[in-house]
């Protein structure tokens, strides 16, 4: 495309793999340890691209997207954002206002490009979403299924982590209201707020990350 077209989402095409595939030995609902089911290996075998906009209302094909959480080595902080409450500027208008500490998004062809397409598109979200000088190569946990929402039935998440030492994060993106590192307590509280609207895959992520950071 030249510099500055305008590309239209739903024309892009994603990765996505069939759902009888990838659970043909296992289902789950929720989350899933990645030492129990290699899932990322499924995909990466059997993947295939669609246009996004003929899979959006699809549940019999997953889209697969490699899910990162950003932790500060020494204080264990958790980078979390809140989506603008206008929908004016946020493209996907099913998580508008939300508040979430994952970082994600589609896959999409440019990612086969660097080897794993599941790694360089998480390396591609990162770069795109937040501001983060250097972090340490990301660590799978496991992985995210929700089966019970209209965003969630079309998904598959691939839950990393990442650690860093940058104090700060930001994000660079203006449908962010606000995002900066939280404690697991701090996520914890705005998890169980009534005011608070939380993405299901950041709620699905709580329990595994706080494993792995020894909180529970």
């Amino acid at each position: 495309n030249p510099k500055g077209a305008f590309v239209n989402k739903f024309e892009v095409k994603i990765m996505v793999v069939d759902r009888a595939t990838l659970f043909a030995d296992q289902y789950f609902q929720g989350f899933s340890p990645a030492e129990e089911m290699n899932y990322e290996q499924i995909i990466l075998d059997h993947y295939f691209y669609q246009k996004r906009g003929q899979v959006e209302t699809m549940p019999q094909f997953k889209q697969p997207i490699s899910y990162v959480l950003i932790i500060n080595k020494q204080s264990k902080k958790i980078f979390a954002y809140q989506r603008s409450q206008s929908d004016a500027h946020y493209n996907e208008k099913r998580l508008a206002g939300k508040w979430s500490w994952g970082i994600g998004g589609h896959i999409d062809q440019i990612d086969i490009e660097n080897g794993n397409p599941l790694l360089a598109s998480l390396e591609r979200e990162l770069s795109e979403e937040v501001v983060i000088d250097a972090y340490d190569p990301p660590q799978i946990l496991g992985y995210i299924n929700d089966d019970h929402t209209e965003v969630g039935s079309v998904h598959f998440g691939i839950l990393y982590l990442v650690y860093t030492d940058c104090k700060t994060v930001r994000p660079r993106d203006q449908e962010i209201a606000w995002g900066g590192f939280l404690s697991m307590a701090e996520l914890q509280e705005i998890s169980e707020s009534s005011e608070a609207a939380v993405e299901t895959w950041s709620l699905i992520s709580l329990a595994p990350l706080k494993k792995a950071l020894g909180c529970e």
